[in-house]
């Protein structure tokens, strides 16, 4: 799959989840740069005195490859080839749209609750 394309290439990739969002993740070494596709940044939350970048999934595939950050112009070369695989990368992000999730979510019953 995907994880061994980028594994075969050297690249470090985290499993999807929220230990990035709590800190719980391994740190880089200190005053090294790196591109995340974590939902926040602080001074100091990946590493000591870390030069942090935020990207897109996408984004930070590109730069993964390059090992640096792309032109745009190198960003919408890479971005035509993502896009002529967007219906396998990207389906099982549309779940809302999947039959098989649909049938069951329609089933689902929320009670309500009152507050006050």
């Amino acid at each position: 799959g995907y994880y061994n394309i980028y594994g075969r290439a050297g690249a470090r990739t985290e499993m999807p989840g929220c230990s990035l969002c709590m800190g719980n993740q391994a740190r880089i070494a200190p005053k090294s740069t790196a591109v995340s596709t974590s939902t926040r940044n602080f001074p100091n939350r990946l590493g000591q005195g870390a030069d942090v970048y935020l990207a897109s999934a996408e984004l930070a595939s590109v730069a993964s490859i390059l090992g640096r950050l792309p032109t745009v112009e190198e960003y919408m070369q890479y971005a035509n080839t993502i896009d002529s695989m967007s219906s396998d990368i990207y389906r099982y992000l549309n779940f809302d749209q999947m039959a098989e999730y649909q049938d069951v979510a329609d089933k689902v019953k929320i009670p309500a609750a009152q507050v006050g």
